[in-house]
């Protein structure tokens, strides 16, 4: 049973596209990020309203193609045509942008999208271990903070910073608690309306308003639970979603597996749990915290990449995982390359079945990608039940 609060959480797109209009005319600033790196606590700190720019959808990418290779994630494509085409009402208010240094076909593609508006880059260390790489980002961390005080014309300081940390963290601890309420058998909630609920909250502009509406629905499903109403039945098999990014758009895999019988319980990727995982500690000197929180994200760009597995472990056992369904988008090398790690962690260590799909953000494979899950799930669904 859908909780009646989702409802609303679906209309905020429509909602925030408009305060982000009013905010703007109000003499707002505006931080557009793309990247759960994204420290958006510095810009919250600077008095600016940190935003998720558009990326997640079809149509852009077209006219994207008339400037990028065909042959590149969709994600960029899609990003950079929302760009060019001033169809996503967040890039177009925002003051300045944040781009980081992830992947190749991101970086170059941030090359062309600085000569739409302002942008900083942050430039991530290759890895996420050991004290000079976190040396290292501490120093990103700083250069961001200088050049939102120099566009701004404002000071950051360790007061602000202190508070933007407590509200994010805030915002975390009520995400994740609406997340892990899926550990229970059966799931309350669908991967679907988890995916919306997650992915939309980087379009809140006013914070306190989000973390209500969250918690306000933490309290609905729990009602529902009580009740004995839940999304799926207890034999419905339990899937784990790992892998690249999804939102409003491009929740094909996400939509086929939930049609096709499945409870998709957890997602991994970044626009679900991973940056939920583990707060900002807020006794530590502000940027310090920042720089380890942020740098402990077990993003594929990273070598090694071992806090992955780690986290589908601790999810898989977590949430009585019965298969892990790895999604990776064409041309997405790093989570491609990676996917090989991932499938033999997952057979060979958590003796779970797996599949990986990779795709774009078109439906032309959809038929195909939806005979491949049935078959996936047939395989061993009897064992579940």
């Amino acid at each position: 049973m859908r909780p009646k609060l989702m409802e609303e959480v679906e209309g905020l797109r429509g909602i925030n596209s408009v305060k982000i209009k009013e905010a703007s005319e109000a003499g707002q600033k505006v931080v557009g990020m793309y990247c759960v790196f994204s420290p958006q606590e510095i810009a919250m700190a600077a008095g600016a309203i940190p935003v998720t720019l558009c990326g997640t959808k079809q149509e852009p990418i077209e006219e994207a193609e008339k400037e990028l290779p065909r042959n590149l994630c969709p994600l960029i494509k899609s990003s950079y045509g929302f760009a060019i085409t001033d169809t996503c009402p967040y890039f177009y208010f925002s003051d300045v942008l944040l781009a980081e240094t992830t992947c190749d076909g991101k970086k170059k593609m941030y090359e062309l999208m600085g000569k739409i508006k302002p942008m900083h880059i942050m430039n991530l260390p290759q890895t996420s271990e050991g004290e000079e790489a976190l040396a290292y980002w501490k120093h990103q961390m700083e250069r961001f903070k200088g050049f939102l005080e120099n566009e701004f014309g404002v000071e950051i300081t360790e007061e602000k910073l202190r508070d933007a940390i407590k509200l994010a963290n805030r915002e975390r601890a009520a995400m994740k608690k609406l997340h892990q309420l899926n550990a229970h058998k059966p799931a309350p909630l669908t991967g679907m309306d988890m995916m919306l609920a997650q992915w939309l909250k980087g379009f809140n502009v006013n914070k306190e308003a989000g973390i209500q509406l969250i918690e306000d629905l933490i309290k609905e499903t729990e009602e529902q639970m009580a009740a004995g109403k839940f999304a799926f039945d207890e034999n419905a098999p339990r899937v784990l979603l790992t892998g690249v990014p999804i939102g409003s758009g491009s929740e094909k895999v996400l939509k086929i597996l939930e049609e096709s019988g499945a409870s998709v319980v957890a997602l991994e990727n970044c626009t679900g749990y991973k940056g939920l995982d583990s707060m900002i500690d807020e006794d530590k000197d502000p940027i310090t915290a920042l720089a380890e929180k942020y740098l402990s994200t077990p993003c594929s760009c990273m070598s090694p990449n071992n806090g992955r597995l780690d986290l589908i472990q601790r999810l898989v056992e977590a949430y009585q995982v019965d298969a892990v369904v790895d999604l990776t988008w064409q041309a997405c090398h790093t989570y491609n390359i990676e996917s090989f790690t991932v499938k033999n962690f997952v057979k060979n260590q958590l003796k779970l079945p797996f599949i990986q799909i990779e795709t774009d953000y078109s439906d032309s494979d959809a038929g195909q990608i939806k005979v491949r899950i049935e078959a996936f799930l047939e395989s061993f669904l009897e064992t579940v039940k």
